[in-house]
C-alpha cells in the first residue's frame, strides 16, 4: 500500500546510514557534528567523525635540548638544499619582481620590490578582488521595517563590470520582495561603491553573477582547475570579517581535491589556506596569480582546523559563461542531491529496493516543500522507473522548469508517491 509522503505517520529505524531520523536519533558518544559554514549562517548537519584527542605528553628538559639542537640542524641542511635546487627564486632588478617557479618557469612581474610569492600574488590580483554589501529592508515584529546588511567578497570576471560572487552572499537581495541593493567596492576606491544588478546564479553550485556599470576593471586571469595537484600551494585572497578586513592575504596548500561536503554534489577543493566569513566570493590562486577557485566554505567545530573550500575555476567559468552569455537558459531543479555511493547492487544486498538515495535535501527548495527527506530511497520520477542511481539526474534534465511530475520513494517499510514542482536552478534578471 502506498502513501502520500507527506503523511507524518513516522516509522521505525532501519540501516541508519540510509534512512535517518534526525528528531529521534541521539548522536553518538564521542563524535561530534561539524557545521559546514557557508558564510551564511546555512547549516548542514552533516556528520564528521574524529577521533579523541589524545593526552599530552610531557618531556623532560634534555629531550627538549636534545630536539631544538636537531631542528636547527635539520632547518640549516633544509634550508641549503631549498637554495642548491631552487624552489623559488626571486630577482630583483629594477625596482621589479620576478617569481620564478621551476615547475613552469612563469614569471610574475610587478611594480615594485617583494620578498616572496604569495606578495608577488598579492600585489598582481588584489586589485581583482571586490568588496560585496548587501542591504535589505526587514519586517519587524511591531509591523515596522529596518535593515539587514551582510558582506562578502567577489572577483572581477571581465573587464565590463561582470563579478562572480557565491550565491548565498547576495541571496538576501535575490529572493527580497522589498526594498535591497548590492554595493560593490574597489580595492583602490572603497569610498564610492557600485550599485550593482544581479545577472543570473546557479543555486546548486553556489555561485552567482553581479555586474556595476565600469568598464576597464582588471579582470583575472583563470587557470585550469584540473590541472591542480595535490600539496600545491595556493593562495587566498577576500574580506575575511567583512570590508573592515577588505584584501586579506592567506596561503596554504591544496589539501584535497573532487571533495563533496555537506551533501551539496559540488566537487570541491580542500585547503589549508585561512579561510573565515567574508571571504565568500573571493579568489583562490595558484602561484602564477591565476584564479583556480572561488572560495565558498569551511568547516567549522571543535577539534577542526584549516579545512575551507573553494568552488573550481572550471565550474566557474562554466556556469558563469552559462549566465552571462545565455540570458534565457534555465536548468530544471527541485533541491535533491544524490548519494552515489549507493548502487543498485548495494542497495540490494542491504535489502533496499533499487533507486536513488536522498543524499541532501536543500533548504527551501521544491523537495522540501513536498516532503522529501535525507534518506529517502527515489523509485520512480516522472513515470519512469530509476533502477540506478545516475539515472535521476538524468530524468530530472529531461523536465521543464514550472511543470508537476510525479515522483515514487521508499522510506523505512513503505512506498509513498506524490508530485515535485520543477523549479529552476539558472535565473537570470
Amino acid at each position: 500500500m502506498e502513501d502520500n509522503f507527506n503523511n507524518d505517520d513516522f516509522y521505525s529505524m532501519k540501516k541508519d546510514d540510509i534512512i535517518q531520523d534526525t528528531d529521534n536519533n541521539e548522536p553518538i558518544e564521542d563524535f561530534k557534528t561539524p557545521n559546514y559554514n557557508a558564510f551564511s549562517d546555512h547549516n548542514f548537519n552533516n556528520q564528521i567523525f574524529y577521533k579523541k584527542q589524545k593526552e599530552k605528553k610531557r618531556y623532560g628538559a634534555g629531550v627538549v635540548v636534545l630536539a631544538s639542537v636537531l631542528a636547527a640542524v635539520i632547518g640549516a641542511f633544509s634550508s641549503l638544499f631549498a637554495i642548491s635546487y631552487g624552489y623559488i627564486s626571486i630577482v630583483k632588478d629594477n625596482d621589479k619582481a620576478e617569481i620564478i617557479t621551476p615547475s613552469s618557469n612563469v614569471n610574475i612581474n610587478v611594480d615594485k620590490t617583494v620578498e616572496s610569492v604569495v606578495e608577488a600574488v598579492a600585489e598582481k590580483v588584489s586589485s581583482s578582488v571586490v568588496g560585496i554589501r548587501t542591504t535589505t529592508s526587514v519586517m519587524s515584529f511591531f509591523g515596522g521595517s529596518s535593515e539587514s546588511t551582510g558582506e562578502g567578497s567577489g572577483v572581477i570576471y571581465s573587464s565590463d563590470g561582470y563579478i562572480v560572487t557565491n550565491y548565498h552572499v547576495i541571496e538576501a537581495v535575490a529572493e527580497s520582495t522589498r526594498d535591497s541593493k548590492i554595493e560593490v567596492f574597489l580595492n583602490n576606491n572603497m569610498d564610492k561603491p557600485y550599485e550593482a544588478q544581479i545577472i543570473g546564479y546557479h543555486i546548486s553550485s553556489d555561485l552567482a553573477v553581479i555586474k556595476i556599470n565600469a568598464t576597464g576593471l582588471p579582470k583575472v586571469t583563470i587557470a585550469e582547475s584540473d590541472s591542480l595537484k595535490l600539496g600545491q600551494y595556493v593562495i587566498a585572497i577576500g574580506n575575511p570579517g567583512g570590508l573592515e578586513f577588505m584584501g586579506s592575504v592567506t596561503y596554504g596548500v591544496v589539501s584535497g581535491l573532487n571533495r563533496v561536503v555537506s551533501g551539496s554534489g559540488i566537487e570541491l577543493i580542500q585547503t589549508d589556506a585561512a579561510i573565515n566569513p567574508g571571504n565568500s566570493g573571493g579568489a583562490l590562486l595558484n602561484t602564477k596569480g591565476e584564479l583556480v577557485g572561488i572560495n565558498s566554505s569551511k568547516i567549522v567545530a571543535e577539534g577542526y582546523e584549516g579545512m575551507g573550500f573553494a568552488i573550481p575555476s572550471k565550474t566557474v567559468v562554466e556556469k558563469c559563461d552559462r549566465i552571462i552569455n545565455h540570458k534565457d537558459y534555465t536548468e530544471p531543479y527541485v533541491g535533491i542531491t544524490i548519494s552515489e555511493n549507493y548502487t543498485s547492487d548495494i542497495l540490494e544486498d542491504l535489502g533496499f529496493p533499487v533507486g536513488a538515495v536522498v543524499l541532501r535535501v536543500a533548504d527551501g527548495s521544491t523537495a522540501e516543500e513536498a516532503g522529501i527527506r535525507r534518506g529517502d530511497i527515489i523509485t520512480e520520477f516522472n513515470g519512469k522507473k530509476i533502477t540506478e542511481c545516475t539515472l535521476f539526474n538524468e530524468y530530472l534534465s529531461e523536465t521543464k522548469p514550472n511543470t508537476s511530475v510525479s515522483i515514487k520513494l521508499y522510506r523505512s517499510g513503505k512506498y509513498y508517491s506524490g508530485t515535485i514542482k520543477i523549479s529552476s536552478d539558472i535565473l537570470t534578471k
